[in-house]
């Protein structure tokens, strides 16, 4: 991403996202303001997806609602927990914040994000006339270049209390060293704490036909300058994530995110690619 530019990536999940609102029923995952978060613009590229309802592109749009879904699904069960901060990592135009269910519950949203890209969704809220709540901040970060420790002190998060943190769409994209510095600081979270994030497993893992979606879009998004970098084998994150010290991982696969969220659908909206959902929990 050019740094004074927004993620060309996250302007496409918010269309996706609005997407699911307008073309998918029932919705996997509802979201009000999705819709209006995306923006006017938006609407031609609603209407195209609509009209050339591709197999790959149902599947991407299925994720992008799904991992959201499941990603608030957790939220729920920390905040059960008695978890009262939220972190949303590369929150691009996510809209959490801004319909939060628990905010009469004291739960603060901490949206981090590169400076470009929050800049561009303050003007995004602006323009749909949706405002930013008290118990939201804004807490500009570059993953690569700083410390994820001082972009929270700086925007008044409590490192004391337990904390649940998303990261969605956002791992492929990074270097080894980002990836393993941001878990190490949550696995140092207080009891009670946990993350859930999406990642792409090793190409290697993929059949044939996951392996030419995987192209198809690697080549997409490195052509708007924001290429993948990052996969994983499953069993071997696992592993790295149990020497951070987390427990209770639940790490779904296709299958098993269609088996939870798509079954008994008659449209056959599910998924199909490499990605895969996971969540983890501080003891």
């Amino acid at each position: 991403m050019h740094k004074a530019n927004p993620s060309r990536t996250a302007q496409r999940v918010a269309v996706r996202r609005a997407a699911h609102q307008l073309l998918d029923h029932p919705k996997v995952f509802e979201d009000s303001l999705a819709i209006a978060m995306a923006g006017v613009e938006a609407a031609r590229e609603l209407q195209q997806l609509g009209e050339t309802d591709a197999p790959f592109a149902r599947s991407l749009r299925a994720f992008i609602a799904v991992r959201s879904r499941y990603a608030e699904d957790q939220l729920a069960l920390a905040v059960a927990r008695g978890v009262r901060q939220y972190v949303v990592l590369g929150a691009g135009l996510d809209t959490f914040a801004y319909r939060n269910p628990w905010r009469s519950a004291g739960l603060r949203v901490f949206e981090i994000d590169h400076p470009a890209t929050q800049e561009w969704k303050r003007a995004q809220l602006q323009q749909a006339g949706i405002a930013v709540p008290p118990e939201m901040t804004f807490a500009p970060l570059d993953f690569e270049r700083q410390p994820l420790d001082d972009a929270l002190r700086a925007a008044g998060f409590d490192p004391t209390q337990p904390s649940f943190f998303s990261w969605l769409g956002v791992t492929p994209y990074l270097s080894r060293p980002p990836f393993d510095a941001t878990l190490q600081f949550i696995a140092r979270r207080p009891a009670a704490s946990g993350a859930v994030f999406d990642y792409a497993v090793d190409r290697s893992l993929l059949s044939a036909r996951q392996q030419a979606a995987l192209d198809a879009l690697a080549a997409r998004v490195a052509y708007a300058g924001e290429p993948f970098r990052l996969f994983f084998h499953p069993t071997a994150l696992a592993a790295d994530l149990a020497r951070m010290g987390f427990c209770n991982l639940e790490d779904l696969a296709a299958d098993q995110i269609n088996a939870r969220y798509f079954a008994g659908r008659s449209d056959g909206l599910s998924v199909s690619g490499g990605g895969r959902l996971l969540s983890a929990w501080v003891s």
